[in-house]
């Protein structure tokens, strides 16, 4: 089989987008993933309207990417807070990807404007792609192969 008979109707990379392909979401993700939680600090911060980020949270809880949890300030009406579930946890890696692709290729790598660090002893975490056999991989040198998933396309 070729890479163009491959039927791509069960694809990881589209079924992903799908989930978070929309401009909002990993800017959300990315917004709770740094301790913003309340709706009113995450729309201040994006600069997104109230319509947008309310009908955006609406839809990542329904996917399950967030939890929504109420809490009550003294004398206030009861209002959400969104928290990662598991499954948007391990999206942090893809994030951390896109700051680290947007950090060498379009900013100032000597000058990021946020570092990634590791919560036990301080280091700056980054990215890269292992092989099975543990040596780290150049994107260059990565190739894809058929899974055991793969379906021809039918003709």
């Amino acid at each position: 089989m070729e890479w163009r008979e491959l039927d791509l109707g069960n694809c990881s990379v589209a079924a992903t987008l799908n989930l978070v392909g929309e401009r909002w979401t990993l800017l959300i993700l990315r917004e709770v993933f740094a301790g913003l939680h309340r709706f009113d600090a995450i729309a201040e911060h994006l600069g997104i309207s109230r319509r947008a980020l309310s009908e955006r949270l609406r839809q990542m809880v329904d996917v399950g990417l967030l939890e929504r949890r109420s809490y009550q300030e003294a004398g206030q009406r009861s209002r959400h807070e969104y928290h990662l579930t598991a499954g948007a946890q391990d999206l942090q890696w893809v994030l951390a990807a896109l700051l680290q692709y947007g950090d060498t290729h379009l900013g100032d790598p000597a000058a990021p404007p946020v570092v990634l660090r590791h919560s036990g002893c301080g280091g700056q975490v980054h990215l890269e792609l292992h092989c099975s056999c543990g040596h780290e991989v150049a994107g260059s040198d990565v190739e894809p192969a058929f899974g055991p998933g793969a379906v021809r396309m039918s003709t």
